[in-house]
């Protein structure tokens, strides 16, 4: 290649290299960078390429190239072949390494299947010759581009598909994809949230969703604001000053500074004392925090996100919480379920939760048995997920065989008599054919007789043999 000119560190032109105020595709502002060391080449590609709305961006050397993917969004890269220093091939290798989504087109003016090949195996996106008019230039780079932008989508739609898992959050249930859903609409706006919901329902996890999913670079804080006296809440949240009481050794932050660019998480916010409810009203306005002992006053940038399982519309109607902080915490609302209405998450956590606990244990459970699955989809599960963990922890530290029998299980889930056929959730795919209801009823009869067929017949209204074959259906 007859070379008309090497651009030295010197004189690089520096007028094509801002993407910020050229228009791009797709909304994108990946642009396009052209390595030759060539330089009438590199103008000539800019100058055909700019027109049609890409950011260009050229350097004269692979080196430079390499810097620029350090520092810049570039969807797809144009590269000689032939180039003193670093050629093209390897510089197509180092630059897919750095960046695997990258599109390289590779160039050359001695055209040759050698090299196409070459190109291709060094994870070429396609490969031109020179010379080569600059329509079908152009026409090469809007099909990588496109490509780019196609690639672009599919990428957010596979988030968006990953998004409707919450992390650390077990189950499909019709209601649990509610909660999914509201906390993918509202994780990054910086909104108040309140979370309710009986004790044990991962209330906490919710919040951690909505903080993984907001990009605040910040930590994640939390505090039960049942578990910590009046008297030291307070400090606590707001922080003091050396000497602002007896034991103040030392100045401390308090959690709302502590969590600057994070989120504040604040449990049981029920629980708290109708004095310290003012004084937390007082920040959720202002957006600042005085500690104790000190005149000034300090700033934070925190997503404040609240818990209970008490009904605060009763609360605040017995003058046990501010109705004022109550409409400040509670602009969207999030609802968790109680387990016994999450119909066959249940079964899905208990597998989760008894393959943790072998684990943990080195024991090699590794089934629920099937008398097991039908008491544990039975029982109503107060205590919720923390319940359902324990059992099946405990029944994992007593399990004799790789399939948990009832007997592993507590004996208030072994015992449980259900007043209901069956306990199901909300989500019309997930309620029981007529024959499984039957099923369900035949053998809980059977197990309040204690296997007495003759009697639990007469119960049913079945005579004996249509009983046994009813019984020998079920296996």
């Amino acid at each position: 290649m007859t070379q008309t000119g090497t651009l030295g560190a010197d004189t690089m032109n520096t007028s094509n290299t801002s993407f910020g105020d050229r228009p791009s595709v797709s909304g994108s502002q990946a642009g396009i960078l052209v390595v030759d060391d060539d330089r009438e080449m590199c103008e000539l590609a800019q100058a055909s390429l700019s027109p049609r709305g890409y950011p260009v961006v050229w350097r004269s050397s692979s080196e430079e190239a390499l810097a620029e993917l350090d520092s810049r969004d570039i969807a797809v890269l144009l590269a000689d072949i032939h180039m003193d220093g670093m050629n093209g091939i390897e510089l197509c290798r180092a630059a897919l390494a750095k960046r695997p989504d990258l599109l390289v087109i590779m160039m050359t003016g001695f055209g040759s299947l050698e090299h196409a090949v070459a190109a291709m195996r060094a994870g070429a996106y396609d490969f031109i010759t020179k010379p080569v008019s600059m329509e079908a230039f152009a026409l090469a780079v809007d099909r990588a581009m496109r490509h780019h932008a196609m690639s672009d989508e599919l990428r957010r739609l596979r988030r968006r598909v990953d998004a409707q898992e919450l992390p650390n959050m077990i189950g499909s249930s019709a209601c649990m994809r509610r909660v999914a859903d509201i906390v993918n609409q509202v994780a990054e706006t910086d909104t108040n949230v309140l979370i309710t919901g009986e004790s044990g329902t991962g209330k906490e996890l919710v919040a951690r969703a909505l903080h993984e999913r907001s990009g605040r670079r910040g930590p994640f804080l939390a505090i039960n604001c049942a578990a910590v006296p009046e008297n030291l809440l307070e400090s606590e949240l707001f922080g003091y000053t050396k000497g602002a009481f007896t034991d103040a050794r030392t100045t401390r932050t308090g959690f709302f500074v502590e969590a600057n660019q994070g989120t504040l998480f604040l449990d049981e916010i029920a629980e708290m004392p109708v004095g310290m409810q003012s004084k937390i009203l007082r920040a959720l306005q202002e957006r600042t925090v005085r500690p104790l002992g000190s005149t000034q006053e300090i700033g934070f940038d925190a997503r404040i996100i609240t818990a209970t399982n008490k009904n605060l519309e009763t609360e605040v109607a017995e003058k046990r919480f501010r109705d004022d902080l109550y409409y400040r915490v509670n602009v969207v609302r999030i609802d968790v379920p109680p387990l016994r209405a999450r119909g066959h998450d249940i079964l899905v956590l208990a597998q989760h939760f008894l393959e943790r606990a072998a684990a943990r244990s080195n024991k090699p459970v590794t089934r629920i048995g099937r008398l097991v699955a039908e008491q544990l989809a039975s029982y109503d599960w107060p205590g919720n997920v923390r319940e359902l963990e324990n059992c099946m922890e405990r029944a994992v530290a007593l399990a004799r065989f790789d399939e948990l029998t009832t007997e592993d299980l507590p004996a208030k889930v072994r015992e449980f008599q259900s007043t209901e056929i069956a306990a199901v959730g909300d989500d019309p795919d997930q309620l029981p054919s007529m024959d499984l209801v039957e099923e369900r009823y035949v053998r809980r009869v059977l197990a309040a007789v204690g296997g007495n067929k003759t009697l639990a017949a007469r119960i049913l209204g079945f005579d004996r043999r249509t009983l046994y074959r009813k019984l020998a259906r079920y296996n």
